[in-house]
């Protein structure tokens, strides 16, 4: 887990859009999900490094809204966050963009649902099992993570800020870690939904990595 990566998710302002970006993450995700206040509803993205993957999130969208969203936006990765199934995992790889399947985990979750995605998906995401489909500012237990069988690396989401580094630092400690790729991190970086306080983004990165995580 030492060369973790790291996505901001939930950008919806140009400038900040642009301001956070300079951060070098891995990834920046926009949702596209109509109920979210997150919603992205600008028309483009501004231009940011080509090394900053470009991640649209979607949650039960139709494939023809998704082909338009890739296209409009040019998508990098596809994030499924509904019930989304793995022949529609299948339908979406056709676009040659990356995917990752979103499953929110609780305390009885059972991590054998996501054997039929494994051919299709390139990246599970846990998330915490809440009232929305993400965005719900609170972490999971991550030991329940000792029971995922696969080596499909995954991304750990879930109400992570900087409160939870010790955790981050304790948790790269176990076997599994070794399949988490990367942090995912949203709301506990918001001076509102959406925009992202770059001082606190800046703060958690630096920390992150010299945890050597």
């Amino acid at each position: 887990m030492k060369n973790v990566k790291l996505k901001i998710c939930g950008m919806k302002y140009s400038e900040n859009i642009k301001e956070i970006a300079t951060l070098q993450p891995d990834y920046l995700g926009f949702i596209f999900w109509e109920k979210s206040s997150r919603l992205m509803d600008v028309a483009s993205i501004p231009e940011i490094p080509k090394s900053i993957k470009k991640v649209g999130v979607f949650v039960n969208s139709s494939i023809q809204e998704i082909i338009s969203k890739v296209k409009q936006y040019e998508l990098d990765v596809v994030q499924l966050h509904g019930n989304e199934s793995a022949f529609f995992c299948t339908e979406i790889k056709l676009l040659n963009v990356e995917i990752i399947k979103v499953f929110s985990i609780g305390t009885n979750f059972d991590f054998s649902v996501l054997e039929k995605f494994l051919p299709m998906v390139d990246y599970f995401l846990f998330d915490t099992k809440g009232k929305l489909p993400g965005g719900n500012g609170v972490t999971f237990d991550w030991n329940l993570l000792e029971k995922y069988p696969f080596d499909k690396p995954f991304f750990l989401s879930g109400g992570i800020g900087i409160n939870e580094l010790e955790a981050i630092k304790k948790f790269q400690k176990t076997k599994v870690a070794e399949k988490c790729i990367a942090i995912d991190v949203n709301s506990q970086f918001e001076t509102k939904p959406g925009l992202k306080n770059k001082i606190e983004l800046e703060k958690f990165k630096k920390l992150l990595y010299e945890h050597k995580i």
